[in-house]
Formats: C-alpha cells, structure tokens, sequence
C-alpha cells in the first residue's frame, strides 16, 4: 500500500501528501468523497501560510490566482468608522497581507503540485477500519464499487475532517463545544458607489451583524449572517435579505445577486488533547491527526485551513524522517512525539482567539451599539492604540507570533542581549524591504530546502569544512554561509581564522562565528557561536 497513506484529500491532506513525496516517501492519497468539491468554503490564507507555500515553492501559483487582502473596514448603520490594515510591525514578514482564494482553487493548485511528483487521489475509497501494531498499522478501505481492501502500511495520516474515522477509531475525543448557528453566501454584489475589492467588511445594521469578503472574481463576494440563519432552499430570499441589510449599514445601495452557495452551520470550538496513537512501548507512533481532524473552529477569523496547512508540514518532515529510516527507534519516537507536542498547544490556543473573535462578530449589546461612533472617534484619536489594536487582531490572525519555545525539538543559549529569531521562532523574520538586499535571497532559498539547514556566518572554506564534519550525524544539516546586512540581522557574525578547532573552520573563543540551526519547517532549533555549543545542541535534539 505505500509507506504513508493518508486519509482525507482537502487541503491538509494534500500539504501532508506533497511535504512527504517532496522528501521521496511513497505516499497514498485517498478520500471518500467521489470526486473535488466545487464550492467555495475556506476562503482566507493568512500571512504565515503563505510563507509555508513560499517554502514549498507554491506562492508564484498561488499569489497569480488570489485576491489580495488589505485589511477590514468597520461599518455601523450607514457610517464607516475605522480601518485596520494588515501591517503586522512587531512581526516582521514579507507578506504583509492576506489572500483571498476560494478552497476549490487551492485544491485545484495543490492537486497540481502533487501531479508533478507522480501522486493521484483515489476517489471514493474510505477508510472503515485500521488497527495499530509497533510496526504497521493494518487498515480496511472500501472501494467506491464495493470491494474491500485490506493491508499494512507504516504511517496513517487522518486529514479526514471534523467527522474522521481515524479519530474514532483511535478512540480520541473532541473536546469542546457547540454554540451559535451562521449563514453564509456566495454571491456577486453591486454598489451603487464603489467598494475597494481588497478588504473585510464588518457591518452593524440595526444591532445586527453582517461580514462581506472578497472573493475572486471582481463582484463576487462571501457574505456572512449571525442572525437570520434560516434556510428553506430558495437563494432568492438570502440574496433578498442581505441586499437590505448590507444597504443600511453600508449606506448605499447594494444588490445582491442569486447566491452560487448558501450554507447554514454551527459553531465547532473542539480540539483533540493528542494528535497521535499512542503505542505506550517506547516505539513511534504509527497514526497521527491533522487539520480538522484534530481541531475545529469557529469561522470568525479564517483559522481552520490556515492551521491545518501548517500541521500537515509540520508533521510531514517528521515523519519523513522516521519513514526513511535515518533515525533509530527511541529517536525515531521522541520526534514524532514532538508533532503533539508543539502542535496542540497550538489548537487549544486558537479555541480561545477564534472564541474572541466570534464575540466580536456578534456582540449582542443595544447599548454598545450606541456608542460605536463614540468608541472608533476616540480611536481614531488615539493612533497608538489602534495600532496596537490593529496589532493584536490581524497580527493574531496572520499565525506569524506561532512559535516553539518549549518543544523538546528547541534548545535555548540563554543569550538575551543578541539580535535576530531566538530558538522556536520563524526564521524569515523579515520584511520585503529588507529581503531585497542580495544577502538574503540564498537564506530565503534555504528555506525551500527540504532538510535542515546551517546558517553560518564566515569564509567559504569554514562552511565546507564545517559541512563534512558535521554530515556524520543527523540531523546533518545543511551548512550556507551569510554575509552582510542579513548576517547582522540574523544575529550572526563574521568568523575569524581558527587555530584551535581543527577540522571544523569554527572558533571557539568569544568572539566565536554565530550559527543559526533552521528546522526543515523554517523554524529555529537553536542558536549559539562556534562548534562546541553546536555539538551541545545537536546532542541535545538528537535525544
């Protein structure tokens, strides 16, 4: 059957499918739907994903089809009150923005990129049964004419969705709740006076709330409601119903085409304690969850697919690690035990952000609702504090400040006085700007690599040595020398000639070359000068 099956072809599914062929594991790719969806849903992609797509060599692809996005605008019964835009000042990116991109085509673009490295879907095969072993899990699929199929493979990856078999049959639970129905729309819109086609609209219509966001093509639009939910099947009504309401808090006309899709849906805020099995034995763990299967969330800030996405790679290169042998078996279990570690923390904190932002969305309070015009004047008022507004929603929002600080893969120097990413933290922390200079386009291209990477600052002939020194044990990264203004923001610098480590190019004294160990995720494991701290690390990572 394959090393890797993985269970469930959305967006996650397809991340995790192409992260492991990217790396040469043969990977099976299956879901029980008949064939690609052809409605909307997911709709954003926010900053951090789309350096995970730089990373895989998708963003050209990706930037070509999607809508950029600004920022939101605020709107109560009529009156624009304030703006935020998407300009995230405390963490640094090179993609100051987010994208706007129907689910149907990021599908449709990674379906491509999987076709590149040889990998199909089968559709209509279901996943109905697995058992885990130590070496294999043996799984039972059926196949859309009926037949059953039954054999082993050596990892089971379920991206199948808030209702995954592989998160029934493993036995985990949901934890969480329930809570407020929404509708939402997809519809072409006409203003009687134009809109910028580039941002979210937040929109107060007597105490209600509406949201409208852009969607490709240059009318078309997905429209929310947090009140009237009711659906009996007929579009009309919907597109009826929004037309007024979005034309009194807009304060202009607007018309609302019959709507493409209309879907009625309650809040999930539920996420998994465990993203693994857990075989108890001291082995790997053979069956892991990602994406919807492990967490779901209410719709209110564009989290799900964005967190799924980066499940899927952060586990891929885990698991191709153990999958190709390079690591023995108490290593081997130790990393991918590290996948749950560092990645629900990051669940449960979206449970409590993604809970904020659905309050924001339907606040129920006549008497705040009075004193809106009030509340965004004093914002305005006061620049410091809207920004630092601004900073804490569309930054939060934007995945930039996820970070590993107490992963079992992070290994802290306790410097706090030098500069650059510190162990846990992304390491393109960077801004177009400053990404331009020459210096730092071969440590961005580093981190297309699929393996780990070395960045020293230093000569040539230190690297290389340095390089075939340390190929001898894993992680074996990688070594790229830097230079110039990158160097310096890095919080790298220059080595000197070094007399007293012979054969690896590294000084050891204080002023000794810094170093910057990069995940093959693009976050930074560790940081330190010169070859003995660099020894001390890779020890430590490597258990």
């Amino acid at each position: 059957m394959g090393d890797v099956l993985v269970a469930g072809a959305g967006p996650v599914g397809m991340m995790a499918a192409l992260e492991l062929a990217r790396r040469g594991v043969p990977v099976r790719l299956i879901d029980a739907a008949d064939g690609p969806a052809t409605t909307s849903r997911a709709a954003a992609i926010h900053a951090r994903t789309i350096e995970v797509l730089d990373q895989v060599g998708l963003h050209e692809a990706f930037e070509a089809r999607a809508v950029p996005g600004r920022g939101i605008a605020f709107y109560a019964d009529g009156a624009e009150l304030a703006r935020m835009d998407a300009t995230f000042t405390t963490q640094a990116t090179r993609f100051e923005q987010v994208w706007f991109l129907d689910q149907v085509i990021t599908e449709e673009l990674l379906r491509e990129a999987l076709a590149a490295y040889g990998v199909g879907i089968e559709w209509g095969v279901r996943l109905i049964e697995l058992t885990e072993n130590p070496e294999a899990v043996t799984v039972r699929l059926r196949h859309p004419d009926g037949r059953l199929e039954e054999g082993e493979v050596a990892w089971l990856v379920g991206a199948d969705g808030g209702h995954s078999v592989v998160r029934d049959q493993l036995g985990v639970r949901l934890a969480g709740e329930s809570s407020e129905t929404w509708l939402i729309a997809d519809a072409e819109l006409e203003f009687a006076e134009p809109i910028e086609h580039d941002r979210i609209r937040w929109i107060r219509a007597d105490g209600e709330t509406v949201m409208i966001f852009p969607l490709v093509g240059e009318k078309r639009w997905r429209l929310l409601d947090t009140v009237d939910v009711a659906y009996d099947g007929d579009p009309g009504a919907v597109a009826e119903r929004f037309a007024a309401k979005l034309s009194r808090g807009l304060g202009r006309e607007v018309t609302v085409a019959t709507p493409s899709w209309v879907s009625v849906f309650t809040i999930q805020q539920r996420a998994v304690p465990v993203m693994q099995s857990r075989s108890g034995t001291g082995r790997p763990s053979r069956c892991f969850l990602a994406g919807d299967a492990a967490h779901v969330h209410s719709p209110a800030s564009g989290q799900g697919m964005n967190t799924g996405l980066q499940d899927a790679v952060n586990l891929a290169w885990k698991l191709a690690a153990a999958a190709r042998g390079e690591l023995p078996t108490p290593l081997a279990a130790a990393l991918l035990d590290s996948y749950s570690a560092e990645r629900v923390p990051v669940g449960q904190a979206l449970l409590s952000t993604t809970q904020m932002a659905t309050a924001l969305v339907n606040f129920r309070n006549s008497t705040v609702d009075q004193h809106l015009p009030a509340v965004f004047a004093t914002l305005h008022a006061l620049p410091q504090l809207l920004h630092a507004l601004n900073q804490g929603f569309l930054g939060g929002m934007s995945g930039l400040a996820i970070a590993y600080p107490t992963s079992p893969l992070t290994v802290h120097d306790g410097d706090t006085t030098r500069t650059g990413p510190r162990p846990g933290q992304r390491l393109a922390q960077v801004r177009q700007a400053d990404a331009l200079d020459p210096s730092w386009q071969p440590v961005l291209a580093t981190l297309r690599e699929p393996d780990w990477t070395l960045l020293v600052a230093g000569p040539e002939t230190a690297a290389r040595s340095l390089d075939a020194w340390r190929r001898q044990t894993w992680p074996a990264p990688t070594v790229h020398t830097v230079d110039g203004p990158a160097a310096e923001q890095l919080g790298l610098r220059a080595a000197q000639p070094a007399a007293n480590t012979p054969g690896c190019g590294l000084d050891n004294g204080p002023e000794a070359t810094g170093w910057l160990l990069v995940r093959p995720d693009g976050y930074v494991a560790a940081r330190g000068r010169g070859p003995a701290e660099l020894d001390r690390s890779l020890a430590r990572i490597a258990g």
